[in-house]
């Protein structure tokens, strides 16, 4: 099997800070041409972004993609944009979407094969303390390696 490389245009930094990640899903994202030129250049912001189950197909909300410079049409920069995924993996998405305390958000936008990709997860938030305790455990380890 021949590796493919992918490149990395957003990444949702926060996510793993925020979130436990429970499963993650690659789809592809419905696009106009202007907003792949954009994509390609990296004006692409994945901050609260996120996606939902409408209908029996998931859509991405707030993604932010400004528009091309040399575009004519005008689209809006955080339009409703659909996600592609198969039936099953969207069954499987919206059933455990129905849990209490779950919710889908994009990981990071990519290129892979002249396609435009996100990276899904399905996440749990984290209080406010294991966040904290996280914070802390790396101060602890800088200054355990200052000391030696």
């Amino acid at each position: 099997m021949e590796f493919i490389s992918k490149k990395v245009i957003a990444k949702n930094k926060k996510a793993k800070f925020d979130y436990h990640i429970l499963d993650t899903y690659e789809a592809g994202v419905v696009l106009k041409g202007s907003e792949v030129k954009s994509v390609r250049q990296g004006k692409v912001s994945l901050s609260d972004a996120f996606a939902a189950v409408v209908r029996g197909e998931i859509f991405l909300f707030n993604m932010h993609i400004s528009p091309y410079g040399k575009a004519q049409d005008s689209l809006d920069a955080k339009r409703d944009r659909k996600l592609l995924l198969n039936k099953n993996e969207i069954r499987k998405i919206e059933g455990k979407l129905k849990n209490k305390g779950l919710t889908l958000i994009p990981l990071e936008v990519y290129i892979r094969k002249n396609l435009v990709k996100i990276s899904l997860a399905v996440v749990k938030g984290k209080k406010k303390y294991e966040k904290r305790e996280k914070i802390i455990k790396k101060e602890q380890k800088r200054e355990i390696k200052r000391y030696l």
